[in-house]
């Protein structure tokens, strides 16, 4: 949809303004433009946009906003017109659009004939990332937790997906085909390369992934081609390896509800709820990626729960810190904003006063001898000259916008100050002119008028004609006396009329340089957000672990013994009002491969799995776990397939969703992955469903050989200990 700006309006035309007119249900107006019939029109107020571009996008509408380039009282004619950006679901930079928790995230999804990959970033923070799949399944299933607002890929992939049932139900957004030729190896390599001021695919990491690196590049052109800038916070790509990460399907994410609750689809009851202590924007979206890809290296598994051990037990300083990062804005953003060209002059207010708890940061972690607290502390550069110079150049009463002027501080310059002296002192500057004048000629009924035809004139009566001196100037002859200027008033006059304009444009060569300032510095920002984001959620596991008494697992190697003693389920315990009973869990590669879990309804089986992987996964991203001691080995995936429901909106029967999702397990498990199943076979008929959870559990156990929790109401399956190596029955009481 094209915003045409005309005057204090964006109007739409012709199909457009039929289309918005119902979508906006705005009033449907018409406009001669030359042809037979008069061009259909609607408009909405240029100061109203952001409200009206939200809906369009939320529609799935993508908006051309076409300005005004040439001021109009300057023009001679036609006014200079441009598109000058883009709004699109995931280009979206306004602040009342978007979440402060949530990335925003646009991903670029290529197909070629031997790799899938997918390119995703924010554009409100600079993130910007590449990873390759070997299927469309994994693809589709990783957008899907990313929870991406818009996707653009080229044809071969529209091709493959377009009757994806997640696309077809609104999980995921409709894909759009991008222009092919950017999907063109040169034509990526271009793009990615100048944007990144690199020469070569080595230098990003790219070099054996050349799927990832033409959707990155695809990416890069997409986004110079709708932001029309040159988007300075997008200054690397990282390639996200997933051997790193522990791999999580969208299926694991949806049942073991880590961020938001299977009830209501809200953060209440989540994981992440439970974590997101957070005092930042940048930490809570940082938290909520790490609940995504935990970590699958115990290296650096053992880094981050050092640090949270440190902050841990350093009770004093933790609400120290957590008291400073309460006082930061979201730096991340406000770079994106500098990069964006949508910085405020109370953004910079806001920056200055986050920029200047840094220092403060950085005493508190001075004593820390943990590696990951050191190279935190380390990125917490002093940006003193960027604080002093928004202090000294942005007045602390900065209206929103720059639209009115009066943003730049009294005493940064010396010419803006004259110049408004010279606007707010005008009548007194007149008044002293002309007490000036009169003494100068004697003339005592001498005046200095103003009117909209001649300006700022003397006036001087008939009885006092002769006195007046050979420098007055004759401009209006009156019956009752003469209209007289002087150079000097012509002057003043000047100077008072251009005086307005001239400080509004002098306020905006100073705000762009200030501006220029920020923009060299986008780097500095980017790396000091990075370092608090982290320590954020450091300090936000370190409360936690703190309040709810957990303890710092033990990282044990890949296939080894997980064992949990007295471990509790972290939700259920945070929301019920009575006390949790604490539980102990024994998996290995031996004997006790397979946990048969049977108990009545309502005793507690699906809480016993759910909590068992989420304290693995918990473990995993660096956090304590809800135990009194846990031995937890790496683990490569953790699997679900929990309760017996439907996926209508999917097409989806209980049975279907159950048996896809048993497959998915049977066919990608290994015997370092965890597997959660709750009862298994309940969607068809007993004899049947039975037969399958058997041959399931033989197969798992003797082939798979992965650690399984399975939860069923078949007391049959109890006949399978002492049939089996590796199985071992469990039962919960209540009492």
């Amino acid at each position: 949809v094209l915003f045409y700006r005309l005057g204090d309006f964006y109007e739409m035309f012709f199909d457009d303004a039929v289309r918005v007119s119902k979508l906006l249900d705005l009033t449907l107006t018409g406009r001669d433009c030359g042809l037979e019939e008069r061009a259909p029109m609607c408009g909405i107020p240029f100061h109203a946009a952001d409200t009206y571009i939200s809906r369009l996008v939320a529609m799935g509408e993508k908006v051309a906003i076409c300005e005004q380039l040439s001021d109009p009282k300057e023009c001679k004619g036609m006014v200079d017109r441009d598109v000058i950006r883009v709004v699109s679901a995931g280009t979206v930079i306004e602040d009342n659009l978007l979440d402060e928790k949530k990335n925003n995230y646009l991903a670029c999804a290529y197909r070629s004939d031997k790799a899938y990959a997918v390119a995703w970033a924010d554009i409100t923070t600079g993130e910007f990332r590449a990873a390759e799949f070997s299927d469309s399944e994994k693809l589709l299933s990783f957008l899907v937790n990313l929870s991406v607002a818009e996707v653009i890929c080229n044809n071969e992939l529209l091709l493959e997906v377009k009757d994806c049932a997640e696309i077809e139900r609104g999980i995921l957004p409709r894909f759009s085909c991008y222009l092919p030729w950017a999907f063109q190896k040169g034509s990526a390599e271009k793009a990615l390369f100048s944007q990144l001021s690199v020469r070569s695919a080595e230098a990003l990491g790219l070099d054996n992934h050349p799927a990832a690196l033409i959707a990155a590049g695809a990416l890069v052109q997409y986004l110079l081609e709708t932001q029309k800038h040159s988007l300075k916070n997008l200054n690397s790509v990282r390639y996200q390896d997933n051997s790193g990460y522990m791999t999580l399907d969208s299926v694991a994410v949806r049942n073991l509800e880590l961020l938001k609750n299977n009830a209501e689809g809200k953060r209440y009851g989540s994981l992440l709820w439970l974590l997101d202590r957070t005092k930042t924007g940048m930490g809570a979206r940082l938290l909520s990626s790490m609940i995504l890809s935990p970590l699958h290296d115990k290296a650096a598994i053992e880094r981050r729960l050092s640090a949270v051990d440190e902050l841990y037990r350093a009770t004093v300083i933790r609400m120290g810190l957590s008291d400073m990062l309460s006082g930061m804005r979201d730096v991340e953003r406000l770079a994106g904003r500098i990069s964006n060209g949508n910085l405020q002059p109370r953004d910079c207010l806001a920056l200055s006063q986050s920029l200047s708890v840094v220092p403060s940061l950085k005493l508190q972690l001075a004593g820390f001898t943990c590696e990951l607290l050191k190279e935190i502390s380390a990125d917490l550069v002093d940006t003193k000259p960027i604080c002093d110079l928004l202090d000294a150049a942005i007045s602390p009463d900065a209206p929103a916008t720059t639209k009115d002027g009066d943003y730049i501080r009294t005493g940064y310059n010396a010419e803006l100050d004259e110049l408004r002296s010279v606007k707010n002192d005008s009548k007194k500057i007149i008044a002293e002119m002309e007490a000036r004048e009169r003494e100068a000629t004697g003339i005592r009924t001498l005046k200095i008028g103003f009117n909209r035809v001649f300006g700022y004139y003397i006036e001087v009566s008939n009885s006092f004609k002769d006195k007046v001196p050979y420098s007055y100037v004759r401009r209006q002859t009156l019956t009752t006396g003469e209209r007289y200027i002087t150079e000097e008033l012509k002057a003043l006059e000047s100077k008072i009329f251009g005086s307005e304009e001239g400080a509004q444009k002098l306020e905006s060569r100073l705000y762009a340089e200030i501006l220029d300032v920020l923009e060299r510095n986008i780097p500095v920002l980017q790396q000091i957000s990075r370092a608090v984001a982290l320590l954020d959620c450091i300090v936000s596991f370190a409360t936690v672990a703190k309040e709810n008494r957990y303890c710092r697992p033990e990282i044990g190697e890949g296939g080894g013994t997980l064992t949990i003693d007295e471990g509790r389920h972290p939700v259920v315990e945070a929301i019920s009002r009575e006390r949790f009973i604490p539980n102990d869990c024994l998996l290995d590669g031996g004997e006790n491969r397979t946990m048969i879990i049977t108990g009545p309804n309502m005793a507690g089986k699906s809480t016993y799995l759910r909590q068992t992987a989420l304290i693995v996964l918990m473990a995993h991203i660096g956090s304590f776990v809800p135990a009194k001691r846990a031995v937890i080995p790496l683990t490569d995936r953790i699997f679900t397939r929990i309760g017996a429901s439907d996926n209508l909106i999917l097409d989806r029967s209980t049975f279907m969703v159950e048996m896809t999702e048993v497959a998915n397990i049977l066919r990608n498990a290994t015997p370092e992955s965890l597997l959660i199943l709750d009862e298994v076979g309940r969607g068809t008929s007993t004899y049947d469903g039975l037969s399958i959870a058997w041959s399931v559990i033989e197969y798992l156990t003797e082939k798979v050989r992965a650690k399984t929790l399975f939860a069923t109401h078949y007391h049959e399956l109890t006949e399978l200990e002492g049939k089996l190596d590796g199985v071992k029955n469990y039962k919960i009481n209540v009492r």
